[in-house]
């Protein structure tokens, strides 16, 4: 019998290896440092309780579980922001000052007090706020006879949460917030400016007794300003037109360098 043939399996072909990646000439590359020269640069758009934006604004509503960690009172009692909240009636009221008994803190705390009747009207609690020692503060609120309680944040942990910090210290400043946690009023000011602040929000206390004992009347709040987008649609962005032509012009001659670079436009002979 004949042997019998048996059929070779044909070899594996191998895939074809990628093309090198074509390399930017000279020229491409200089004009791709032009282009990015010239391209608008862009904010990253601050979006409420994430890590864009770690500073309560006015409108946002805050957690206040956690929320600025622990301090304590000038008597050495540990609070959080959320146990004032949860003992007010309203709401609570933070103004910060750099340090005690000095000059326009003193200020500041006398006009707290003198204010005092009608900016609780409504049912906000009152505290100062500063990165003093507990003693320091009792002896400034002693001896300034105030009828409400100072707060002591030596770490800056409320102050830099409210956005109230500053290199060494505090800003002066107020923050506002009420019971559900809505930020009513965040802003530095001088010692007259920041009870101003808390005397819009409660109308100078033109309350009634009532409305002060049950649920407080709600504060009357400016909307807080939104950011327009701009030509490419991102909040915060600084583009003008001339950015934009720039960059225009730019990806056009970056276009060319890359014929140019590969030999697919010829220049022409002078």
């Amino acid at each position: 019998m004949p042997p019998e043939l048996r059929k070779r399996k044909a070899p594996a072909t191998e895939p074809a290896a990628a093309p090198p990646a074509k390399k930017k000439g000279p020229v491409a590359k200089a004009v791709a440092k032009v282009k990015e020269a010239v391209a608008p640069k862009t904010k990253p758009a601050k979006t409420n309780g994430s890590a864009a934006s770690t500073k309560a604004a006015v409108g946002d509503v805050i957690t206040l579980e956690g929320f600025g960690g622990e301090i304590e009172t000038n008597e050495g009692t540990k609070v959080t922001l959320k146990q004032l909240v949860d003992e007010s009636k309203g709401g609570v009221v933070l103004f910060t000052y750099p340090k005690a008994s000095t000059g326009g803190c003193t200020t500041q705390v006398c006009l707290f007090r003198d204010s005092y009747t009608p900016l609780t009207a409504t049912g906000f609690s009152i505290y100062g706020l500063s990165k003093d020692s507990p003693k320091a503060n009792t002896n400034f609120k002693e001896k300034q006879k105030l009828q409400y309680p100072l707060l002591c944040d030596p770490s800056a942990s409320l102050i830099s949460a409210i956005g109230l910090d500053k290199a060494g210290g505090a800003k002066r400043g107020v923050f506002v917030v009420d019971k559900s946690g809505k930020v009513l009023a965040s802003e530095p000011g001088g010692p007259a400016a920041t009870v101003a602040v808390v005397k819009k929000l409660v109308g100078d206390g033109e309350s009634t007794d009532s409305a002060a004992v049950s649920e407080p009347s709600t504060p009357t709040v400016e909307e807080p300003k939104t950011e327009v987008p701009t030509a490419n649609g991102i909040n915060g962005t600084s583009a003008t037109e001339d950015d934009v032509d720039q960059a225009d012009v730019a990806a056009q001659v970056a276009d060319t360098a890359e014929k140019l670079d590969s030999n697919e436009v010829k220049p022409v002979a002078v």
